[in-house]
């Protein structure tokens, strides 16, 4: 298997640590989003979308979404299981990854591409240019400050997102409470709960990978 990757952005992150959660190593190369490296030829033939991560397998197929390389490192390497073992269990699993990627991901990216004047032109991923729209920006920032609201609430009652064990959910949560500092926001003390919460997975080794 080969692994693109870029060291600095939050989606490969999520790939990176459910990887490293699984204790595989896999052929990694990087792609400079800081200088449009995504947008070579040579990358486009890889994910025509132009994003990362993306994951090609050992029979050549390109998986460029976190949700599809998941689903196939589960599939081949069953144990730790991170997408849930029970039906109840998966189904919680998928429900908050959605929620996270939804109230949590793209408020954040709402904030950071619609209000950091390096991100002109740049309001969506892929090839095209998208002009920013300020007042996104503002909506970003609010509805990241409920999406920590939510995670605080659903934390005081669970250890974790989908229930007693750590799962994709937490990852792609745990990878998107760091990311908010590019738009300077942080988990506070009225968030308990999910500070708690992410102590515990920033002590994974994963957190580091």
């Amino acid at each position: 298997m080969l692994f693109y990757d870029c060291a600095t952005a939050p989606s490969p992150r999520r790939a990176r640590m459910f990887i490293h959660e699984k204790g595989l190593t896999i052929e990694t190369r990087q792609i400079d989003l800081t200088t449009k490296e995504q947008l070579s030829p040579a990358f486009l033939a890889v994910n025509p979308m132009a994003t990362v991560p993306v994951l090609v397998t050992d029979e050549g197929e390109a998986i460029s979404e976190n949700a599809g390389i998941a689903a196939y490192l589960e599939a081949v390497c069953p144990e730790p299981p991170l997408l849930g073992t029970s039906p109840a269990e998966k189904a919680r699993v998928q429900m908050w990854n959605a929620i996270v990627e939804h109230q949590g991901a793209m408020p954040i990216a709402e904030a950071l591409r619609n209000g950091n004047p390096a991100m002109k032109g740049r309001a969506l991923t892929g090839q095209a240019d998208v002009a920013q729209i300020p007042e996104l920006a503002e909506r970003g920032l609010q509805r990241t400050a409920r999406f920590f609201d939510l995670l605080n609430r659903r934390l005081s009652d669970s250890p974790y997102l989908a229930g007693d064990n750590f799962s994709y959910a937490d990852i792609t949560a745990f990878v998107m409470v760091d990311f908010a500092r590019v738009i300077k926001m942080r988990l506070s003390e009225d968030h308990p709960a999910a500070q708690d919460w992410h102590a515990r997975v920033k002590a994974r080794p994963s957190a580091a990978a």
